[in-house]
């Protein structure tokens, strides 16, 4: 049995693709993550200054769009090389493709996620979170303002 006829080719093939596929979902998680920071950094210190986070933003949407690129590229690799292995070196009684809609659709996943952080970065209020806060930092301080025994 040469190697192009071995199914153990095609599960190192499938390992490498699960293996971009976790990769691909690291680097989404972070640039959500890098994408909300900003706000989270705005919110500490409680202004209203919006270049922050959309720096941030934009950093953070770079990253989720180059996981889901690497993603769908992983999956268009994955499928050229089956396509050249012949039919016996693919396994028989495996559900072979489940792993390559699994990375397209996280891919798209990806990008909608992207358009997402994108849209309330650019149409979100900057002051609607700030206004929430301060309101109730003005009712705690009310508070104590109006209780003259504490």
């Amino acid at each position: 049995m040469g190697d192009a006829e071995d199914p153990r080719v095609y599960f190192a093939a499938e390992r490498t693709l699960l293996a971009w596929v976790r990769t691909g979902l690291t680097v989404i998680g972070l640039g959500f993550v890098v994408a909300r920071f900003g706000l989270f950094l705005r919110l500490l210190r409680g202004s209203a200054e919006v270049g922050g986070q959309f720096g941030s933003t934009l950093i953070g949407v770079g990253l989720v769009l180059l996981g889901s690129t690497s993603l769908a590229m992983a999956a268009w690799q994955h499928v050229r090389f089956c396509r050249e292995l012949g039919p016996s070196g693919r396994p028989r009684l495996y559900i072979t493709h489940w792993s390559i809609w699994f990375a397209v659709v996280l891919s798209a996943v990806g990008v909608v996620l992207a358009g997402y952080l994108l849209t309330r970065s650019v149409f979100a209020d900057p002051t609607a979170a700030l206004g929430q806060v301060s309101h109730a930092r003005y009712a705690q301080i009310e508070g104590s303002a109006s209780d003259p025994g504490s």
